[in-house]
């Protein structure tokens, strides 16, 4: 039988977002419904709100979330009523021509919930990255859902669902830091912040947090940074050279997403480094490099999809290494909230001194 439950939805660009009675259907064949526990409040949710990723409105906010499957469908085989789950957005299909080649971290084809949630007036719901888990409960494709131990803080490990994931996978998958390497991260927000600390986990013995506020900067310093500089008061290409030996780092990591930054990344990498972009440019942004630097230079030049992760991988073994006492994921957690807090938390992301605010749901 279809349940009401509350949600959060934002029903027009820029629009508030407001609790409103959702409608979650019984699963159909390889769906799961999921009683949510937690769920962070992610800058991509902001732009859901303020259009700036669709305008399939209403949307139903919320995906960096855990939770506890309460029903499934016919052949749902991942996971069965009773299981804690981290959700996420990369439900591979196992066919596509990414998986085919061995490579489903690029699935091209993820899945989602064929069924749609709905208002009580039969309005259908767009759910955020095909998730919508500001809400008492969700439906989702059975793939979306990815056991892990229940011993755990949900707040803390949820956060693996998006931001969390994208930076540490950033370091570990996309920019494939070694024991040793140094790295430089330009952008110390969540997701910044997250690759430094995915650096520190991989090994790196001189990780360089790059940001304009000295307050992030210290905070990537807790996490992993052995350096940081004010990219305000310094240049970060001079710097970040400094740092390493004259050469620049083996990595850096742009997780800005703008193209002054992105050229600042690619001319402070060493001969033969890495970039890897995990930043979000807006559609207009453009990049202009001498293609003779691009290829002097040699090395590699990345984006990093969600970490390039694949959830059924790294979601419990990034568990296993919070239990373990050496990934921080604690830290990432700034404060818990309520269902009807998230629009004063888009608010806070403005003044930038919120890593993550996380909606508590249900019962831990």
């Amino acid at each position: 039988m279809p349940q009401k439950v509350q949600g959060i939805v934002v029903t027009a660009q820029d629009a508030p977002a407001t609790a409103e009675t959702i409608i979650i259907p019984d699963p159909a064949a390889g769906e799961a419904v999921v009683d949510i526990i937690s769920c962070g409040v992610c800058h991509t949710d902001l732009h859901y709100k303020q259009g700036g990723i669709g305008d399939e409105y209403p949307y139903l906010l919320g995906h960096e979330a855990t939770g506890v499957v309460s029903q499934v469908g016919e052949g749902v085989t991942e996971v069965a009523v009773g299981d804690r789950v981290i959700l996420n957005w990369r439900a591979v299909c196992g066919q596509c021509r990414a998986c085919a080649k061995g490579q489903p971290q690029y699935c091209f084809n993820t899945a989602n919930a064929s069924q749609k949630m709905t208002l009580e007036d039969g309005t259908e719901l767009s759910p955020a990255l095909g998730i919508g888990a500001f809400a008492e409960k969700t439906l989702v494709a059975a793939g979306q859902c990815t056991k892990v131990d229940d011993d755990v803080d949900p707040a803390a490990v949820g956060l693996l669902g998006c931001g969390v994931m994208a930076g540490i996978g950033a370091s570990i998958n996309t920019g494939e830091v070694k024991r040793g390497e140094s790295v430089a991260v330009i952008g110390c927000g969540g997701v910044g912040i997250a690759a430094v600390a995915g650096a520190a986990l991989a090994g790196a013995t001189t990780i360089i947090a790059v940001d304009i506020d000295p307050e992030k900067v210290e905070m990537a310093k807790q996490l992993g940074a052995t350096h940081g500089v004010n990219s305000r008061e310094q240049d970060p290409v001079e710097a970040i050279r400094e740092l390493t030996g004259g050469f620049g780092a083996d990595v850096v990591i742009e997780a800005v997403g703008r193209p002054e930054t992105y050229e600042q990344a690619f001319y402070a990498r060493d001969l033969a480094g890495r970039v890897v972009l995990v930043g979000v440019p807006t559609p207009q942004m453009k990049i202009e490099l001498p293609l003779l630097d691009v290829f002097g230079r040699g090395g590699s030049l990345k984006s990093s999809w969600y970490g390039d992760c694949l959830p059924s991988r790294d979601f419990p073994m990034l568990v296993d290494q919070y239990k373990l006492g050496r990934l921080n994921l604690d830290a990432f957690v700034t404060e818990r909230i309520g269902l009807g807090d998230v629009e004063a938390a888009f608010e806070k992301m403005h003044g930038g001194k919120v890593l993550r605010s996380v909606v508590m749901v249900g019962e831990q």
